[in-house]
């Protein structure tokens, strides 16, 4: 990620956000965001926009002593959340400027509907969140204008429009490419524009007119180039995969986040492999969490269908939504509860939240836990997440970076609210197949390309 600049004069000079406050913060109790990380009777100390220290209260050192002190009885200190898969332009989608030829006005109309998901994950507790794809590269703008300090908002990782074939899964956000020369200076195109991540659609998708999301678009030498390359220069990878196929390939490739895992055979039925869950972890691949339904439909099922099987088998989850696509700002902490309703524990739901989430997004000894050396980035919640997930719904304090973020109101999530969840998540006709499913959406994905 960058740091970002200022222009004086014509010439390009460091300008850093604003110094935070040094301070000490205390509560009845931290969890680190790392397995019984639990600190009783808790102090953190943030110098600037790290965190110096983090231990019992009674142990504070004497170097910190004098500096300002915050105390929230009976509360929780943690990490802040993460969410490792949003589509930060998704209100621009839903609303048009009301002008002549609103098409004019597209890069900057996606940047501010990016700010405003942005902000309304933030206002939730989440510090940081990795864009999935975006047009116009609105999220490597949004990233630079809150590294700037030019608005608040969480920490962003941003990935530009997703590498996809000509016509495939998601073409309209601008990042076709057919064979490996193109996927290569599409890459290297995405790394002069700036962005931190490379999101390929490894499969078809179920929003895109004639992407069927059981295929896989690349071929695995062309997925192993993709690879190779985005590592060489120093980015994280990511792939869009709910065919089994394509997450072989994407696992075989060393992709670093499997996006969906769905399991959708070419069948159009869903088949979960275990062998192929135990390779990913194996080899550390970390998964998302978003999922559309089984195929044919489970009753009872949860939104994350396939988080405890993956799970079970060791791999390593990541809260990641499909935010602005799936599912509203508003719905994250939901998704928690329902992986604890899986069947997931629920410290390594939080987990997943924090230092598993850091790590799938290519920030590991960067944010995600309570450490020395961290980023600034925690919530004060009044509870105990760890007793009760509710407490996640009673913030009293989100720091980003040292700095206090001062929080927008977001409308309550509902999931019985057919707006608030995608056609995927919504209530499946009992025996229905992916394909039949893919056929019902095509009519529509033929005016909207999707994300």
């Amino acid at each position: 990620m960058s740091t970002a600049k200022k222009r004086n004069g014509g010439y390009v000079v460091d300008d850093p956000t604003p110094r935070a406050p040094d301070r000490v913060i205390t509560g009845a109790r931290a969890w680190t965001g790392v397995r019984a990380g639990v600190v009783k009777d808790a102090a953190v100390v943030i110098r600037d926009r790290s965190i110096a220290w983090v231990g019992p209260a009674p142990l504070l050192p004497s170097e910190y002593a004098n500096m300002p002190h915050e105390d929230h009885e009976g509360a929780t200190l943690l990490p802040g959340l993460i969410e490792v898969h949003a589509h930060l332009g998704g209100f621009a989608y839903e609303y048009e400027p009301n002008v002549p030829d609103p098409d004019r006005l597209n890069p900057g109309w996606h940047a501010l509907g990016s700010l405003t998901t942005a902000r309304q994950l933030a206002s939730l507790g989440v510090t940081t969140v990795q864009s999935l794809g975006a047009k116009h590269f609105a999220d490597v703008a949004l990233r630079e204008a809150t590294e700037l300090g030019l608005v608040e908002g969480p920490r962003i990782v941003a990935s530009g429009p997703q590498i996809t074939t000509t016509g495939g899964h998601s073409w309209a956000t601008g990042g076709e490419a057919d064979g490996i020369i193109e996927i290569v200076h599409r890459i290297r195109e995405h790394h002069k524009a700036g962005v931190d991540t490379i999101k390929v659609m490894a499969t078809g998708g179920f929003g895109t007119y004639g992407s069927a999301p059981w295929n896989a678009q690349f071929t695995q030498e062309e997925l192993n180039v993709l690879v190779a390359e985005a590592h060489r220069l120093g980015k994280n990878t990511a792939a869009h995969a709910h065919g089994t196929q394509g997450i072989e390939r994407s696992v075989h490739a060393g992709i670093d986040l499997v996006a969906h895992g769905s399991f959708i055979g070419a069948d159009g039925k869903t088949a979960f492999d275990p062998r192929l869950a135990d390779e990913m972890a194996e080899r550390g691949t970390y998964v998302d969490t978003t999922s559309p339904p089984s195929f044919p439909s489970v009753p009872g099922e949860t939104t994350t269908p396939r988080a405890k099987d993956l799970f079970d088998h060791g791999v390593r989850l990541a809260t990641g939504n499909d935010i602005g696509a799936v599912l509203p700002p508003s719905g994250y902490i939901f998704t928690l509860h329902e992986l604890e309703a899986s069947g997931i524990p629920r410290e390594d739901v939080l987990l997943a939240a924090t230092s598993n989430a850091a790590a799938a997004a290519g920030l590991a000894g960067v944010t995600g836990v309570l450490g020395e050396g961290y980023s600034a980035d925690l919530l004060v919640v009044n509870g105990n997440p760890l007793d009760d997930l509710d407490a996640l719904d009673h913030l009293d304090q989100i720091i980003i970076e040292g700095h206090e973020f001062r929080r927008d109101p977001v409308e309550p999530f509902d999931p019985s609210a057919p707006r608030h969840l995608s056609g995927l998540h919504q209530h499946t006709p009992s025996g229905l197949d992916a394909r039949t499913v893919w056929v019902e959406r095509q009519r529509r994905a033929a005016h909207h390309p999707g994300v």
